[in-house]
């Protein structure tokens, strides 16, 4: 019989005390273990002796001391839209966007924020997006949460990308979605070709250009630049070569006011701090001007990767710039290397999947312009060691 209107809903029957509710993720982090596949945060930062292997700070600019000159705020204290812009913001936009030759940028609090929120704004269900079998999570995420349908080609393969915009013809609208410098495995697509594409089957072209920025192309602008191929819709990132953190994306002003409106991790989020747009201004200034930093890099880089070849370490072919895949299949493998070369006072983290798919766990060895020619023969030192 239903109870009165008027009786008190009765409360679920309670759990048993001292129930842990999250019981079951420790049986998942076990299974992770068993498999090679735990990720365990460090107790402590590394210290100040490791020679680091690993970052993206390719012109070393992370170091630099902060300037705080300006008098911007600390925090933006609102959302954008709302009452989160300040002057640095603008001037930081207006600094990116003449840096790429673009007509307008807009800021963002991550590169995984940009990606996604980017991605998931500008497709919709009855589109269509190409995506590069080995696009970063933040691309794939985008496009799962666009609703469009994905064509997931493979890695670098142009014919793969018409094949799918031939198929795709019938879709409302079309994308083509790539890095210019892949993270994992430092190849590039042939972006001249994307953009023939793009522009036969009228389909735009979206570019993370992470990796590249800051390092490749005139004044640092990036690969598309390099090879004069202007994307529709360009991703950067300050967190890599730029050294501060936070990113953004870089095309129309139309894009602009359009990502304003619609992408939900810039709309829902507390606009980046004031005092970081204002360094990026300094930073992006800076890295335009350091075509030093940019030959040094490079000379680095053929040092370490001269010497890596001539200890037989298998780094994987196609790989260019400051990004040395070493590959050694297992994750058990990669994570033993690992903490040989942290025995010889080196960090290079191992990088097993889903960060990159099965059977091609590695080493993910980078170069950085602060890199001394004394640092570089210590870590070809330490690589020979823990070969042994």
């Amino acid at each position: 019989m239903p109870a009165p209107m008027d009786e008190a809903p009765r409360p679920p029957t309670s759990t048993p005390e001292g129930v842990n509710a999250l019981r079951h993720l420790q049986d998942e982090l076990s299974e992770l273990e068993r498999a090679g596949l735990l990720r365990t945060p460090p107790a402590a930062a590394a210290g100040p002796g490791m020679l680091v292997l690993c970052s993206n700070d390719y012109l070393g600019y992370a170091a630099l001391p902060w300037i705080s000159e300006g008098g911007a705020a600390s925090g933006a204290g609102a959302s954008r839209l709302v009452s989160g812009t300040h002057e640095a913001h603008l001037l930081a936009e207006r600094e990116i966007a003449a840096w790429l030759g673009m007509e307008a940028a807009l800021l963002f609090s991550s590169g995984y924020a940009a990606n996604v929120g980017t991605v998931a704004a500008l497709a919709r269900p009855g589109d269509v997006i190409v995506s590069d079998a080995l696009n970063h999570a933040s691309l794939i995420d985008g496009c799962r949460l666009s609703g469009a349908a994905i064509e997931v080609v493979r890695h670098v393969d142009v014919e793969a990308v018409e094949s799918a915009l031939v198929r795709g013809r019938g879709a409302r609208r079309r994308w083509v979605v790539t890095e210019s410098l892949f993270s994992m495995d430092g190849d590039s697509p042939d972006l001249r070709y994307l953009r023939e594409l793009c522009d036969c089957h009228d389909a735009a072209l979206v570019v993370d250009e992470a990796h590249a920025l800051g390092i490749q192309g005139p004044r640092g602008a990036g690969l598309c630049s390099e090879v004069g191929v202007r994307p529709d819709v360009l991703i950067g990132t300050l967190g890599k070569s730029i050294g501060l953190h936070g990113a953004f994306v870089a095309g129309s002003s139309t894009l602009r006011t359009y990502l304003w409106n619609r992408a939900r991790s810039f709309v829902f989020s507390t606009g980046i701090s004031p005092m970081v747009a204002l360094a990026s201004v300094d930073r992006v200034r800076r890295a335009a001007a350091d075509d030093a930093g940019r030959s040094r890099l490079t000379m680095v880089t053929r040092q370490l990767r001269a010497g890596l070849h001539a200890l037989g370490a298998p780094l994987l072919p196609g790989s260019s710039g400051p990004i040395l895949p070493w590959i050694l299949k297992s994750p058990g493998a990669a994570v033993e290397m690992s903490q040989r070369l942290a025995r010889e006072g080196i960090l290079v983290q191992a990088i097993r999947p889903p960060t990159v798919p099965a059977g091609t766990s590695r080493l993910r060895i980078t170069t950085s312009a602060s890199l001394s020619e004394a640092d570089v023969e210590r870590a070809l030192s330490g690589f020979r060691e823990a070969l042994r």
